[in-house]
């Protein structure tokens, strides 16, 4: 066994594993639209197979639990098949697993997230958590920190859904998400008041994801490659492995 999952194991392993494991990778991801050419499972299932790789990385160390494949997704909601999940619910979810997994003896945990609006509901529930079960709770976007490689392959303005740094993520960890044959770029509304609400301007607010473009894409997804998903994972690996290898000060260097 090179990676502890929950959803593989039984009691017995969970038990030896135990012996090594200092915290938990909880995947976190959402069922929503994703334009034209991804499916909707798409965040929950880049989640898992993220938390899977890095379990991997930091084995014997850590343990994966089952995802969490719905999220936050009220902007996605006009959009046929999504499912969104209150932040009141999402932190509920949470708290109970941490709860349960505490009796068992883990007192860190990593939420490992890949939908962007679970973000701030993430930060709210590190911090509740963390105080109501006195458990150490942190939270990362999966490839958020892969700054080289996206700054080098991404060129749109505007990306973050079914754009080519999401498309090219798939298609290395999950091809069976893409319709390769339907990649589109997004069709942006431009002039709309989302504008001025996006991240990095002086005031942030709320609007639906069809405000901003048509056919529920941002960015081109047609520029993404299998190849470009594997710089922006492995960069992102790397950088969870090292980050928490120090926070956690963990007893051996860790190889990968």
């Amino acid at each position: 066994m090179n990676c502890y999952n929950l959803t593989k194991m039984t009691w017995k392993e969970v038990e030896k594993s135990l012996e090594t494991v200092e915290f938990a990778i909880i995947p976190v991801g959402a069922h929503e639209q994703h334009g034209p050419h991804m499916a909707e499972s798409c965040d929950a299932v880049l989640a898992e197979r993220m938390a899977n790789k890095l379990g991997k990385r930091m084995f014997p160390y850590t343990i994966v639990t089952p995802s969490v494949n719905m999220g936050v997704s009220e902007h996605h909601i006009h959009f046929p098949g999504t499912i969104t999940l209150q932040p009141s619910t999402l932190i509920a979810v949470l708290t109970d697993m941490v709860s349960s997994l505490k009796q068992h003896g883990i007192k860190k945990f990593l939420f490992l997230n890949s939908h962007g609006g679970n973000q701030s509901t993430l930060s709210l529930a590190a911090m509740t958590i963390t105080k109501e079960l006195e458990v150490e709770v942190y939270y990362a976007k999966t490839t958020s920190s892969a700054k080289e490689s996206i700054g080098k392959y991404v060129k749109s303005p505007l990306f973050g859904h079914s754009c080519e740094r999401e498309v090219s993520e798939a298609l290395y960890l999950a091809p069976e998400l893409v319709r390769v044959d339907l990649l589109e770029k997004g069709d942006i509304k431009e002039g709309g008041k989302w504008e001025r609400l996006r991240p990095g301007k002086a005031v942030q607010g709320f609007y639906f994801y069809e405000e901003m473009t048509e056919n529920g894409c941002i960015g081109d997804g047609r520029q993404g490659s299998r190849e470009i998903g594997e710089q922006i994972v492995e960069e992102a690996l790397d950088n969870l492995a090292e980050e928490l290898s120090e926070l956690l000060d963990l007893k051996e260097e860790l190889l990968y």
